[in-house]
């Protein structure tokens, strides 16, 4: 007969047993999901387009989390654009900025994690999980720079048309909320968020509808930025 010593020990080790093939699952899901990413996005959509001599410059910014679609507000319909008022701002002097720059994510996981150093596991296990909550995070800049972190594309009219279209088509019904800083703001959004359809994702399906070259599935913003 087993003392309770004894049964003690086994559950004990049973226990670090499961945790140990727990944490094996999550790694190798975790190394199937980066390995999935990085094929992905070197299969190529659009790869034969040639760029137009003339047309409106648009950007994509990375902040090394999250890529953003720059465009100038004049490229917009002034109807649509009027939805993200000044009064939505917390300075709203920033209004008088001449862009937009549009991304898109999970409402928990963007106010959540402005930055690498603020992920949490929570935040990622609801992310991959998947949430109908989803905003549009949209900011008044200034025309950007382009430089390692922001590429400039030039569209043709009928691109521009279908990268405003895919734009005003993530817009939700809604108040806004207050951003980061002074200049943005968040508005909801249409669509699912999940481990497939990330914020990155949702950039580069706005550029491959464009017409822009980009992979055919981008979920990080590496994936993204290698093809600008």
């Amino acid at each position: 007969m087993m003392t309770r010593k004894r049964i003690e020990s086994i559950v004990a080790r049973r226990w670090r047993d499961w945790l140990l093939l727990a944490a094996l699952i999550v790694a190798l899901t975790v190394y199937a999901y980066v390995v999935a990413g990085a094929i992905g996005a070197r299969i190529g959509v659009n790869e034969a387009r040639t760029p137009p001599v003339r047309g409106t410059a648009i950007f994509v910014e990375d902040n090394g989390i999250h890529t953003s679609i720059v465009v100038p507000k004049a490229a917009l319909d002034p109807d649509w654009r009027a939805r993200f008022a000044a009064s939505d701002l917390a300075d709203p002097r920033f209004a008088d900025h001449p862009s937009l720059a549009f991304s898109w994510g999970d409402r928990a996981f963007f106010l959540e994690t402005p930055r690498w150093a603020d992920l949490r596991p929570a935040t990622v296990v609801r992310a991959a999980i998947g949430s109908d909550d989803t905003v549009l995070h949209v900011e008044h800049v200034a025309p950007p720079v382009a430089d390692a972190r922001v590429r400039r594309i030039v569209l043709a009219p009928d691109e521009l048309a279908r990268l405003t279209a895919y734009l005003e088509a993530s817009l939700a019904e809604g108040p806004a909320a207050r951003g980061y800083g002074a200049h943005d703001a968040f508005y909801p959004a249409r669509g699912h968020y999940n481990a497939r359809v990330t914020c990155n994702e949702w950039t580069a399906r706005g550029l491959r509808q464009a017409g822009v070259p980009m992979g055919s599935w981008t979920p990080m913003s590496m994936h993204v930025m290698r093809w600008l």
